[in-house]
């Protein structure tokens, strides 16, 4: 009777993952709304954090595939074959697994999700140069180098005074959108 179980529980965590593996790439997504962006893989977690919920069809089907397979290989051994030992342990290695697929699944995600775009408030004080002049009560514009990628931005004088293309500059401040720099001294 257990072997079934085992067995049964192996088929169909591998068949759901063949499934899942071979729909998902043949109908991808049509953008409907399911858990975090949209993405069944989300599972119940609705934080917009990149990553997996230990609820998602992944970590369940891993879970479900550990516990037939494990308790398979246990039913075999005469120590470990009766049901109340062999279900336990099945259990406890297919948490185990499915602990560990969503460990690397979620270290995989954040490590990659990465932005290329800097934070602001790490500007100030940063070196930056003139693109298009500045008047002394007007808006021009600067260009600066954050985590090797150049960005432009509105600027305005923070002492009120005319500033040439292509003049170093710091950036004093930030307010919103627009930075406010000074000359380099």
């Amino acid at each position: 009777m257990d072997v079934y179980l085992y067995g049964i529980c192996l088929a169909v965590g591998l068949l759901f993952t063949i499934i899942s593996a071979l729909v998902g790439h043949l109908f991808g997504g049509d953008g409907t709304d399911v858990g975090t962006g949209g993405h069944a893989e989300a599972g119940f977690a609705d934080s917009g954090v990149p990553g997996i919920s230990f609820f998602s069809p992944t970590v369940l089907a891993s879970f479900v595939t550990a516990f037939g397979a494990c308790g398979l290989i246990l039913r075999s051994f005469d120590l470990t074959s009766p049901l109340y030992i062999s279900a336990p342990a099945s259990a406890l290695a297919g948490g185990a697994i499915a602990l560990g697929v969503l460990f690397i699944f979620n270290t995989l995600f954040r490590k990659t999700q990465s932005s290329s775009e800097g934070r602001v408030a790490s500007l100030v004080g940063q070196p930056a140069t003139i693109v298009t002049p500045i008047p002394a009560e007007g808006v021009g514009e600067i260009a600066y180098v954050q985590s090797g990628s150049r960005y432009t931005a509105p600027a305005r004088s923070l002492k009120r005074a005319d500033l040439a293309a292509g003049q170093p500059v710091r950036i004093a401040r930030i307010v919103g959108t627009q930075f406010y720099v000074e000359p380099m001294e």
